[in-house]
């Protein structure tokens, strides 16, 4: 695998890796829950958490169809992960909120993932990782 890594240009690396991440937090997710989210469908998560957005804001803010989105929140909906009410006072618009459910799996998956951030430092040192994020966040 190092070879085949030593092949590799930026992009791909970036892609392998972050391929490797979700597929930890998909086997994470399945052993504990024995439910799988899709990307669209953490990116969903992401944005309801400590929030009760409208389907048409998240829709506005993922870089997915409108039928995409919905077919997304109809999915998290039947996974029990949120609920959809009704916006007060106006019943055409739908607002989002995560179950105790979806909270709990927004949390694990945030210290899941602050987890594999300190393993990351720990291999190649706290002030590489810092310098690693500085530079992603200028691209």
């Amino acid at each position: 695998m190092e070879s085949e890594a030593n092949n590799l240009n930026l992009i791909e690396l970036i892609n392998l890796k972050y391929y490797k991440f979700k597929k930890m937090i998909e086997k994470e997710c399945k052993n504990s829950y024995n439910i799988f989210i899709t990307n669209s469908e953490w990116l969903v998560i992401y944005l309801i958490y400590g929030k009760q957005p409208t389907i048409s804001e998240i829709a506005q803010q993922v870089n997915i169809t409108r039928q995409a989105t919905h077919k997304c929140i109809k999915a998290l909906n039947s996974k029990g992960i949120i609920t959809i009410n009704n916006v007060v006072n106006n019943n055409k618009k739908k607002c989002l909120k995560l179950t105790p459910l979806g909270e709990r799996l927004f949390l694990e998956n945030n210290m899941f993932k602050e987890a594999v951030e300190r393993d990351l430092a720990e291999q190649i040192g706290l002030e590489n990782l810092n310098l690693l994020k500085s530079l992603l966040k200028k691209i």
